[in-house]
């Protein structure tokens, strides 16, 4: 998730990557499986949070949503801090601020504070991925930025699925249900922050420490020469975290629309069995079928993310959990590979001196997908129940995934005749 970074930068150590150990790309990666770790853990609980403080589906899609706006913040306002005061500093100042969105959950006793506390760790968290993953390109032990990209783009949904799974069962069976999880967030956050001053070392030469300069707002443009591409690559980016985002908000209701009752750890499962299985398929992807084009990645995720819905959408009106986490697996599948197909595709797609705000503009599409279509589905519940609105979006996102897929496939035509 290097919106920002990925421009060249002046970078210390030795380039060929022979001398270069492996301790801190492997801190810098568990930080970033741990920062998204701890975007999922509140998923679990909204179903306890609602029912505690009587608020609508619409405020939860709207607490979730959030979050997705503090990272789009971060990204427009502080996205290239780290290429100019410095890897470690940005990594530890973003870590601080996590810390204190836990204490916010702590805190927390009404909605309000849920909407406090989703900000500031989405800021922080757009903040610390940004610099993550330039840290994970300079730090890899061979220089190899690809495989570098490839470890940042699956610790993503890796970290979503342990921090739903871990939340929910802690939730579920531990004493406390609103407070464990981000008691023991915070310990591991605590253990990265020490982790990262410790062994990280500072890659970026001469850091300046402009810091009347920390927040400026950044271009949205996209080079001519890669439009066309940029097109593709976005609508399957845009479904694709349109549906993860559906999840990660209303995950704790479609388990307790599903089997009558509230389990948080079963909520954690969902998200389990659809970004669990999205970081497994991009890891077997990468390792099986190295050789395939990306386009061909993107156009297998599109159509596994519409044949995944359509068959959750089945689920809830059959009233079968095991069609549901089937669906939620291939759903993942094409969640997995359809990010990883178009995010490869317009990195190379953009010419180099420009990829930092191509990729800037690519990431605000996906954040807005994760966010917007999750806000618009909590008010129509609100009106028309979660099961319909549930199947408006199931038939929307599947027209638009099989859509995305067919013109990856026309636009690759074109360019190969």
């Amino acid at each position: 998730m290097t919106a920002y970074d990925d421009r060249p930068s002046t970078h210390t150590g030795d380039d060929s990557g022979t001398h270069r150990p492996a301790r801190p790309f492997r801190t810098v990666a568990f930080g970033v499986g741990a920062v998204l770790a701890a975007n999922s853990t509140p998923t679990p609980l909204y179903v306890t949070y609602q029912e505690r403080w009587g608020f609508s589906a619409g405020t939860l899609t709207t607490v979730f949503a959030v979050y997705a706006a503090g990272v789009l913040a971060a990204l427009l306002l502080v996205g290239g801090l780290s290429d100019r005061i410095g890897r470690r500093p940005v990594l530890q100042v973003s870590l601080c601020a996590l810390i204190a969105s836990y204490a916010l959950f702590l805190a927390a006793d009404g909605v309000t504070w849920l909407y406090c506390a989703r900000a500031v760790q989405g800021l922080a968290t757009g903040v610390f991925t940004g610099a993550a993953g330039a840290a994970l390109a300079d730090l890899h032990p061979r220089a190899d930025h690809r495989t570098a990209g490839l470890v940042n783009s699956a610790a993503m949904p890796s970290g979503l699925a342990v921090g739903a799974t871990v939340s929910g069962a802690l939730a579920q069976w531990g004493p406390a249900p609103l407070r464990s999880p981000f008691l023991v967030l915070a310990g591991v956050s605590l253990v990265v922050l020490a982790a990262i001053s410790a062994w990280v070392p500072e890659t970026v030469a001469a850091p300046g420490r402009q810091w009347s300069r920390v927040v400026r707002l950044q271009p949205l443009r996209v080079p001519p020469e890669a439009r066309r591409e940029f097109l593709v690559a976005a609508m399957g980016v845009a479904v694709a975290w349109a549906v993860g985002g559906l999840y990660l908000g209303l995950a704790g209701s479609l388990v307790k629309e599903l089997l009558h009752g509230s389990d948080s750890f079963v909520a954690g499962l969902v998200i389990l069995s659809m970004q669990g299985v999205a970081g497994a398929a991009q890891l077997t992807w990468a390792l099986r079928w190295s050789t395939v084009p990306d386009r061909v990645a993107s156009a297998v995720g599109c159509a596994a993310l519409c044949l995944g819905i359509l068959a959750v959408a089945g689920a809830l009106f059959t009233g079968s959990p095991v069609l549901f986490f089937a669906g939620s697996a291939v759903t993942g599948v094409g969640f997995g590979l359809a990010f990883m197909g178009s995010s490869r595709r317009i990195t190379q797609a953009a010419p180099l001196a420009r990829r930092g705000e191509t990729l800037a503009a690519f990431f605000v599409v996906a954040y807005l997908a994760f966010s917007v279509p999750s806000v618009l589905a909590g008010l129509l519940t609100t009106r028309f129940g979660l099961v319909h609105t549930f199947y408006l979006f199931a038939e929307t996102t599947a027209l638009l995934s099989a859509a995305t897929a067919v013109r990856s496939v026309r636009l690759d035509a074109i360019h190969l005749s």
